[in-house]
């Protein structure tokens, strides 16, 4: 990804989303988003994309083995959940009072 514009993303941390393609797929199953990591257009979404990490003994985990972690996945295989619609929907920025907001195309709803 080019590094001398910075993306823009509807997405943020917190928000809540539905998986749209990939394994994890459920249309109807709205997850919430823990980390956005622009740099590379991928978020880490509640119970996605599980994978297993094999860890070295260390001194805070004494044990090591083999630990199941959330990996992350692509922004474009994520879709905002518009809570009033009940539905994923498009969503489209515009000025309110000089401040940008997200508005749902679905619902007309403003997003937090």
């Amino acid at each position: 990804m080019s590094t001398r514009f910075k993306p823009k993303f509807n997405i943020k941390k917190g928000d809540t989303v539905v998986v749209i393609a990939g394994d994890d797929k459920d249309l109807k199953k709205p997850r919430k988003v823990k980390e956005v990591i622009i740099e590379k257009a991928r978020v880490l979404v509640e119970g996605v994309n599980i994978v297993t990490k094999h860890t070295k003994p260390t001194s805070q985990n004494t044990k090591g083995g083999i630990v199941k972690v959330e990996a992350p996945i692509a922004i474009s295989n994520v879709m905002l959940w518009d809570a009033k619609a009940g539905a994923p929907a498009k969503i489209k920025r515009s000025r309110e009072n000089g401040k940008l907001v997200r508005i749902s195309k679905k619902s007309g709803e403003v997003i937090k």
